[in-house]
């Protein structure tokens, strides 16, 4: 088979087909594209003549290369317009009907050593490579859109394709400057199949009314490091896209986190799409616009109403790295801060914790020496609770179990004042079983702050269906003066960020079970094509593999749901004490510490 690729045909001329014409173009491929529609062609040419125009502009490519790549460029509206090509790459709309009726028409014109590619994201390559005369031909090439931005190409393999076309189609991603993976035939593929589980979750956390749509996008986004919000993004990949993709993973998988969130499908038949259509879980300027504008649906936090209580000073229950961060942020923000742990000794470790996080800052420009100094001077290390009797807030930051929680605020209500609020930074415990161990459950809220607290800015807001307004209005209130973004939520497992991110992380390793694709290719895609910081087997042996399957099983006890279930990889490694970068081992080998 020739692998040479040089001239290259693509069919359907929409966003995507444009896109994959200009990355071949640019990179020295004659190509073809084709469409029924003479505005779509002549919308392709329009827009690969502006973006090359704004590619010389910025220096990218020189006016030679630049029509040198329109030169390289036709359309047609006649399929058999592509007899020569030496790869065709389909990107109809995501039917079955149009794409095998497009295949079954290149059998009778492409030469018998032609390679077929479809850019399908949610169906079987397998099926639409049945339906040829040469099924060893057929394989799936997955772009990510924007394609000339993007960097990541699946390379799609049916059981009958040829290795040598797989070799072909991966040389040229290589040669376009991309990062194939090499990935198998089942709906998603990587990036999609665990990308679209993430976006349904989220679709139906906002449809239980569980947290408004600008609180979860917000919460992913600062709380993971997310270019987009789940909503939003739905919103931009298209509503109905998601709804296709979603219902392919679950005719395949029978998992019910796969079964499209019904608010999908409402969506969809109201017309509400997205921003092509100009509403979808927001509302735009104007079909295909970017900019959200103000509709029925106000944010949550616009709800909060009524004065909170006078916080002056704050006590910070626990000695570790979490409860050190956290008094640092409100020491910084001009609050008195005491610090209680188990003993003296425990406090003044952590209370030094602190003076060596600052003197980082002093050193790198980001605090003076005289706010350092106050700021810890503003800091009280003490080893008992006993210290918490005059405070106007305590917030517990010690260890991920419930009893020793109890236990804590057991304490707390018997040292605190009357009128103090209590928080708890649990990020998997019920709240309200915690606040059941006071004699004023309305008095306690969670505080969920993330690692390391002074950088990250989310907190989420957990009320119980105890939890006082004021209790609420006065921690909101503080989370401002203390500059981070509370998003609110109600008392379940996971909250929102952990509600999302760890069954997204536990598919992950779903796939790496199943031996679908490998760790380096998984994370790859997430990266790439995900907008994703870190891989999930990075985040995972970031996170501890211990802590990890600790929120699994949490997760999966409070919704019942099988695809809950931890992964029994993650199982046996912790069993074997491989919890990640702090041991060492995880899903990789590290360097010790």
């Amino acid at each position: 088979m020739d692998t040479s690729l040089s001239s290259i045909a693509v069919v359907g001329l929409g966003t995507m087909g444009t896109g994959i014409a200009e990355v071949l173009a640019l990179a020295g491929r004659e190509v073809i594209g084709i469409d029924i529609s003479e505005a779509a062609a002549l919308g392709a040419v329009a827009s690969l003549e502006a973006s090359t125009a704004r590619a010389v502009g910025r220096g990218r490519i020189t006016e030679r290369e630049r029509a040198d790549a329109l030169a390289r460029f036709r359309t047609s509206d006649d399929l058999r317009a592509v007899a020569d090509a030496e790869l065709v790459i389909e990107v109809v709309p995501e039917t079955y009907e149009i794409k095998q009726q497009v295949f079954r028409e290149l059998d009778a014109i492409v030469s018998p050593t032609a390679i077929l590619a479809t850019g399908t994201n949610a169906l079987s390559v397998t099926r639409l490579a049945a339906e040829s005369q040469r099924p060893e031909r057929v394989l799936g090439l997955h772009f990510f859109n924007p394609a000339p931005a993007m960097k990541l190409v699946e390379v799609v393999s049916s059981v009958l394709t040829a290795p040598p076309a797989v070799e072909a189609v991966t040389a040229l991603a290589r040669e376009l400057g991309k990062e194939p993976v090499a990935v198998g035939d089942r709906p998603g593929f990587v990036a999609d199949g665990l990308l679209f589980g993430y976006l349904n979750q989220a679709a139906a956390m906002y449809e239980a009314n569980y947290a408004s749509r600008e609180d979860i996008d917000a919460a992913m986004k600062l709380g993971c490091g997310l270019p987009m919000g789940p909503l939003a993004l739905l919103d931009l990949i298209g509503i109905d896209t998601a709804r296709t993709v979603l219902e392919a993973m679950y005719a395949e998988s029978q998992d019910r986190l796969h079964a499209p969130a019904p608010v999908l499908g409402q969506l969809s038949s109201a017309g509400l799409t997205g921003r092509k259509a100009g509403r979808g879980f927001y509302t735009y300027d104007a079909p295909g616009g970017q900019t959200v504008v103000p509709d029925t649906l106000p944010p949550a936090a616009d709800a909060v109403s009524g004065a909170g209580r006078d916080v002056a000073s704050v006590g910070v229950a626990g000695s570790g790295t979490m409860a050190s961060g956290i008094a640092e942020v409100f020491a910084k923000a001009g609050y008195d801060v005491v610090l209680a742990a188990r003993s003296q000794e425990k406090a003044d470790v952590a209370k030094g914790r602190i003076a060596k996080s600052l003197e980082r800052s002093v050193a790198k420009g980001r605090l003076t020496a005289e706010d350092r100094d106050e700021t810890l001077a503003r800091i009280t290390a003490a080893g008992s609770l006993d210290a918490f009797a005059e405070v106007d807030l305590a917030v517990e930051a010690v260890a991920e179990d419930l009893e020793i929680k109890r236990q804590l605020f057991a304490s707390l209500d018997k040292v605190c004042r009357p009128g103090a609020v209590l928080a708890t930074t649990t990020s998997s415990l019920p709240v309200v079983a915690i606040a059941r161990a006071t004699a004023r459950p309305e008095d306690v809220i969670g505080m969920h702050f993330f690692n390391p607290a002074p950088a990250m800015k989310l907190v989420e807001v957990v009320r119980t269906v105890l939890t006082a307004d004021d209790v609420h209005a006065t921690v909101r209130a503080v989370c401002a003066r203390i500059r981070k973004h509370p998003v609110d939520c109600g008392d379940r497992a996971g909250f929102i960020v952990n509600a999302l991110l760890f069954p997204y992380l536990n598919n992950a390793i779903k796939m790496v079970e199943e031996h679908y694709a490998s760790l380096d290719d998984i994370d790859a895609a997430m990266k790439l094509g995900g907008g994703y910081p870190m891989g999930p087997f990075e985040l995972l042996d970031v996170v501890g593999l211990d802590v990890s399957l600790a929120i699994e099983k949490v997760l999966h006890k409070e919704f019942r749901d099988p695809g809950l279930a931890p992964a029994p990889l993650l199982e046996h490694l912790v069993a074997a004490g491989c919890l990640g970068r702090k041991t060492g081992r995880g899903f990789r080998e590290h360097a010790r510490r």
